[in-house]
């Protein structure tokens, strides 16, 4: 046989091009880090937030450099100590030895082997436990919750904090050990230590010491990590669905199991070292078998037998006290406690007028009918100007004060879309160093629309009332007036891949922006990265792969990069702890044009807390409208205890503390000192614009849909349980979003700021309960819970939209309208009024058939059900529906100022919200209990003229349809002779 030979030699020319060609590597994929290291620096200076960037980054280093020694050292120290104490008699290279041709190769390159193996494994093992920064940090600035867990009395400090980074220390002694181990082993192979010749084998001393202290560190750390496993029992999930964190089970069989089976493995950890005097290795194989059947049997089988045969034919008994644990925990993490949660009985019935109800009367008078999520299409046509401008597929809610009373609007930012720039308009001159800003703040009265008539096809009515503070306009309101309505960052701006600009110039150079079709502009603003000199407009040429960075001769000494342009992106990027909200919005605010973001302060290990995922919480239509989504996380405490603002103009980035209860931020706060600015420094203009975060109130309803629940019975039967109703004027099976009204204080009648939701019975469709949340900074985040009846049926959103879309009227109509119309849906608002009532309103817009045509409001839709059974009233106002519906005179609070009782002068005006009192033709009251004959006849007139129009339509034949009109008008005035 020939004798085994080592690695063939290269030679130099060829070690030199593997040298070069490792280099190239390296570079290309260390490089593209390094620039982005250097930008995100250079960035985080432009923002002030240049402290958390290195203290992320150093902590990052020195967790790469700890975990990395201390995995790199375990193991080179196993190899070191194997290779030591090697046999010092080997088989002859010319026996039949298996291993002989490995071995020459390791002793051929022992430095390669003997430190290249434990340096890859450390470096590997860094750049993974670097991640874990945030635990490590939370650790050392650890702050108390106050509050104990009800089985160990640990305060939840110690599982946000403490817990998490003890099982960090000890799953990275258990990789170390582990692969020092199989390290040790292969190389005693390799040396002889450890032969598996013969009919037993042989494992020499040095080798047999060696594993089994290895072997014995392992199980005692094993048994360390039973100890703590006891508490990871409080985040058990054996009981999910039904409720999360340790049940009967877990307490009264798996615990004592983990006991157990924590001094088994000390038996079998001193077992194991006993190896290391003691030649027989029968006694820790026996102790191997021990702790493997131990698992087995005490660990899995043991609870399996108490949960099957003890637990399960008396749940409800068993489960008792853990269901109330898990009911307090979850109400304490996700902020539903008592102290912010009011319960109220509510009717849902009665016979009082909502006119006589000073409270109705703002409500009504505030009803919104623009729908945010509908009008963005509208805003766009009516208001784009350009068409490298463009407003957010989904518009939002806010509200200012108007002369003395507090009003709603439909926002949004005129923003630049650089997807929309057409032909030369996206040259790289143009889309990067012309078209660099948007320009303008528009808002709509969320309850006025121009002058609505009878006619459902005419051009004028039916559209936003606008007040817009742009560069050339100025609006009527100064609370919406903006100083500088230039928007160099928005989300719009964000959405395009290239998310740059280049402002500036040389020194005096002439303006380069577009600003108006006369003007242009140059950027004065704080914001941006400075590329005055060629090593960064290098980085950047870099970063964005684009040599026009490098060679333009648009960019001068003066010249910076705006990027990172989306509000919340920023926001994520200076504090990344926190997890923003699903939408940003804009707001005027002492005289700038702000984006408000909200954040939140998550934690997912709080002990009996019910665990949910942020994104299945938040999948409704409203999110799908604006395309943002929170994380794939789960979560088991939130709180949003940080509101961040981004200047529109010069992306400035605040952070405001708006909890100062949260130990969560306290602790970050802790790790980032002087990032979060206090309470106290928030403007009362800034405050007034402040909403309860819609993400947020989805997660917590979600709660509040279980967890309103007292009694540990009832929550394990979940019979008084309710669930979110899906929206019913979409197809798709989703949530119905909750929505931002104006509603009367019941006790003030002052017009209040809310966020609201119906909730329904649990799998059914009737209306059992209804939440809203206020965001009036002197009641900000108080819950109102108006609990139905379980013993009398009131409607849900899904029952009042198929009651209102089946009346005979409103079906005709909608029929003939999508005719030659598109028909949208507006947003479906439950009110509570008349001390016990629920009013739902709902508008239709209208849009006709062609490709640059837009949604207009068409028509209103109310229902309302009393002791009298379930009236509809369909109108192209308001106040004419609210009037068919409770009687002449209701709808005159429509009209009324906001907050404000209607005036006699304004008790006869018969109009809805809008500022003229267009000449209408009022829609007939649909058919109610207790109708007259002539009444009746009417009615039946007012169908059959109907279906003459639809039928004569159809037909093409306009003759017919003239005379189905004439017949249709003769109906409606006998229908209002009749009392209607």
């Amino acid at each position: 046989m020939r004798p085994p030979a080592g690695l063939p030699s290269l030679s130099k020319r060829t070690r030199v091009l593997l040298v070069l060609a490792l280099v190239a590597a390296a570079l290309l994929l260390i490089g593209p880090r390094f620039i982005d290291v250097y930008t995100d620096w250079l960035w985080f200076g432009e923002v002030d937030f240049r402290g958390v960037f290195t203290k992320v980054l150093v902590t990052r280093i020195a967790l790469f450099l700890i975990v990395g020694l201390v995995v790199g050292a375990i193991v080179w120290l196993g190899l070191l100590l194997a290779y030591r104490s090697r046999p010092m008699f080997l088989p002859s290279p010319g026996t039949n030895d298996p291993v002989a041709r490995y071995r020459t190769a390791v002793m051929a390159r022992q430095k390669l082997f003997g430190i290249g193996i434990p340096v890859v494994i450390g470096l590997f093992a860094g750049l993974v436990g670097q991640a874990s920064w945030a635990t490590v940090q939370l650790f050392f600035n650890r702050d108390s919750f106050g509050v104990t867990d009800p089985q160990f009395g640990k305060d939840i400090g110690f599982y946000a904090f403490v817990l998490p980074f003890f099982q960090f220390v000890l799953n990275w002694l258990f990789v170390a050990v582990v692969i020092a181990f199989f390290a040790s082993l292969i190389t005693h192979y390799i040396f002889g230590g450890v032969r598996l010749s013969g009919r037993q084998g042989a494992l020499t001393r040095s080798a047999r010491v060696q594993l089994a202290v290895l072997a014995g560190t392992f199980v005692l750390l094993k048994a360390v990590s039973y100890w703590f496993d006891r508490y990871t029992l409080l985040f058990s999930s054996r009981k999910e669905p039904t409720f999360t964190g340790a049940g009967y089970t877990d307490i009264n069989a798996v615990l004592p199991a983990k006991l157990i089976l924590m001094a088994i493995a000390i038996i079998c950890a001193i077992a194991f070292f006993a190896a290391i005097f003691l030649r027989d290795l029968r006694i820790p194989a026996m102790a191997v078998v021990l702790l493997v059947l131990s698992s087995i049997l005490v660990g899995a089988v043991y609870p399996l037998v108490v949960e099957q045969f003890s637990v399960k034919p008396n749940a409800a008994d068993k489960e008792r006290s853990y269901i109330e644990r898990n009911i307090a925990a979850t109400r304490q993490a996700y902020g539903i406690t008592d102290e912010s949660v009011t319960y109220e009985d509510y009717s849902g019935r009665t016979g009082k007028p909502p006119r006589e109800v000073p409270a109705d009367v703002t409500t009504i008078a505030n009803t919104r009918l623009l729908d945010p999520n509908v009008l963005s299409p509208t805003f766009t046509a009516q208001q784009q100007l350009k068409n490298f401008y463009a407003f957010p597929k989904s518009l939002n809610i806010d509200r200012y004060q108007m002369d003395g009373d507090l009003r709603d609007f439909v926002v949004a930012a005129r923003e630049l879309s650089p997807s929309s720039l057409q032909g030369n308009q996206t040259d790289w001159i143009n889309k990067h160093t012309v078209y660099t800003h948007g320009n303008g703040f528009v808002a709509a009265y969320a309850n006025q629309v121009t002058a609505v008539s009878g006619d459902t096809q005419n051009n004028t009515g039916g559209y936003p009332i606008y007040s817009v503070s742009d560069l050339e306009t100025k609006p009527t309101d100064q609370a919406l007036e903006v100083e500088n309505p230039r928007i160099y960052f928005g989300p719009v701006i964000a959405s395009s891949d290239a998310d740059y600009a280049i402002v500036g110039g040389e020194a005096g150079a002439a303006p380069r922006e577009y600003d108006t079709d006369s003007q242009k502009y140059t950027y004065t603003g704080s914001g941006g990265v400075g590329i005055g000199n060629w090593f960064n407009r290098l980085a950047f040429a870099g970063k964005y792969t684009e040599r026009n960075i490098l060679f333009s001769g648009a960019i001068g000494s003066d010249s910076k990069i705006i990027y990172n342009r989306d509000p919340a992106e920023r926001v994520n990027k200076v504090a990344p702890w926190l997890t923003t909200d699903g939408t940003v919005y804009p707001a005027v605010v002492d005289g700038r044009l702000q984006w408000i973001v909200d954040a939140y302060t998550t934690l997912d290990n709080y002990p009996y807390a019910q665990r949910s995922s942020l994104e299945g919480l938040v999948q409704d239509s409203t999110n799908q409208a604006t395309g943002r989504m929170l994380p794939k996380k789960e979560v088991s405490y939130i709180r949003n205890s940080v509101k961040a603002t981004v200047d529109a103009y010069d992306g400035t980035v605040t952070l405001y503390q708006v909890d100062e209860q949260d130990p969560v931020l306290k602790a970050w706060m802790g790790v980032f000192p002087d990032t979060v600015k206090p309470k106290s420094d928030v403007s009362a203009d800034l405050n007034a614009h402040f909403r309860y975060p819609e993400d947020l109130f989805k997660v917590q309803r979600e709660m509040l849909a279980k967890y309103h629940v007292d009694d540990p019975g009832e929550f394990f039967s979940n019979n008084a349980f309710w669930s979110v109703p899906s929206d019913p004027t979409v197809e798709t099976d989703k949530n119905q979003p909750p929505y931002y009204v104006l509603s009367g204080s019941p006790e003030t009648a002052k017009p209040q700021f809310v966020l609201t939701s119906p909730m329904v019975g649990y799998e059914r469709e009737l209306l059992s309960a209804y939440i809203s949340v206020q965001s009036d900074p002197e009641n900000y985040g108080k819950f109102r819970v108006l609990q139905l009846p379980t013993n009398t049926q009131t409607q849900g959103p899904q029952q009042a939209q198929s009651a209102m879309t089946s009346d005979p009227r409103v079906a005709s109509e909608l029929a003939l309208l999508r005719q030659s119309n598109k028909v949208i849906l507006g947003n479906l608002l439950t009110l509570p009024i008349a001390d016990g009532g629920i009013l739902y309103v709902e508008p239709i817009y209208t849009q006709r058939n062609s490709a640059n045509a837009f949604p207009q409001l068409a028509r209103v839709v109310v229902s309302f059900t009393d002791t009298t059974g379930i009236r509809v009233g369909y109108a192209p106002t308001l106040a004419e529906a609210l009037d068919q519906v409770f009687g002449s005179g209701t709808g005159n609070a429509a009209t009324a100022p906001s907050g404000a009782t209607p005036t006699p002068s304004e008790q006869n005006t018969g109009q809805a919200t809008t500022p003229t009192s267009p000449t209408t033709t009022p829609a007939p009251t649909p058919p109610v209990g207790g109708q007259t004959p002539d009444k009746a006849a009417a009615v039946a007139q007012l169908d059959s003229a109907l279906a003459s129009l639809q039928a004569a339509q159809s037909r093409g034949d306009f003759k017919a349809y003239g005379d189905a009109l004439d017949q249709l008008q003769k109906a409606v005035q006998a229908y209002q002779n009749a009392g209607g």
